[in-house]
């Protein structure tokens, strides 16, 4: 299991605002934090991983939830 340093709630924000705040959060964090954010924007399933492999972050999958999909993301070098 996983677990989860911090979790970002980007229900209701649209394509970039889910991966600009995710940036922001990560930068705070420790290298190898795991970051959860929750997302509804149909293109963040796309958006994500993108931003992930751009910024030399670990992509741990997608899963989908109540409404919504939660990603988590491993804070990279």
């Amino acid at each position: 299991m996983t677990e989860i340093t911090e979790t970002l709630d980007a229900l209701g924000l649209l394509c970039p605002l889910p991966v600009l705040k995710a940036r922001k959060r990560l930068k705070a964090l420790p290298q190898g934090a795991v970051l959860k954010i929750l997302a509804d924007d149909p293109a963040a399933v796309v958006d994500v991983p993108h931003f992930c492999n751009e910024g030399s972050h670990a992509f741990l999958g997608m899963s989908e939830e109540d409404g919504h999909q939660s990603y988590l993301i491993r804070k990279g070098g």
